[in-house]
């Protein structure tokens, strides 16, 4: 499962980099690049939007994610008596 923010950012940066990609593969393209550049900065604030709330986002599902990551088996070894 994964939250919900993050899943609409993604979604929303796939959508704004096929715009960027359209826009790059355009016949007008060589012409006038400006609708590319405008595309460019949009899929680019998209990627730090998305990049910048996976930094925040404490969902439950990436905590357990990391923590079974981790090798806690030298952690929990109980001393020798």
């Amino acid at each position: 499962m994964e939250c919900l923010a993050c899943r609409d950012l993604e979604r929303a940066y796939d959508v704004v980099r096929s715009e960027y990609s359209e826009a790059r593969s355009s016949a007008f393209y060589p012409i006038s690049n400006e609708f590319a550049a405008a595309k460019n900065v949009d899929m680019e604030r998209a990627r730090y939007e998305l990049e910048e709330h996976r930094l925040l986002c404490v969902f439950p599902g990436k905590i357990i994610t990391l923590l079974a990551k981790h090798d806690t088996s030298t952690r929990l070894r109980r001393p020798a008596a």
